[in-house]
């Protein structure tokens, strides 16, 4: 989704590697707040993933 939106692409090398990463190469590209939304939607579906004990471990609330 993201590689698609003006001034955003997939990260040299790091793509090319089969990694999922995004580079911010020319404007419009992202806000701020688009990028925090990004990024906690990205962390609650990763988090979600964790076992219910890792999840306490680290503090966050369970699914």
């Amino acid at each position: 989704v993201l590689k698609a939106q003006p001034g955003l692409r997939p990260a040299p090398y790091l793509a090319s590697r089969g990694l999922k990463w995004i580079q911010h190469h020319a404007k419009p590209g992202l806000t701020d707040a688009e990028l925090c939304d990004y990024i906690r939607q990205s962390h609650a579906i990763v988090s979600q993933g964790l076992s219910k004990k890792m999840r306490a471990e680290l503090g966050l609330p369970s699914a």
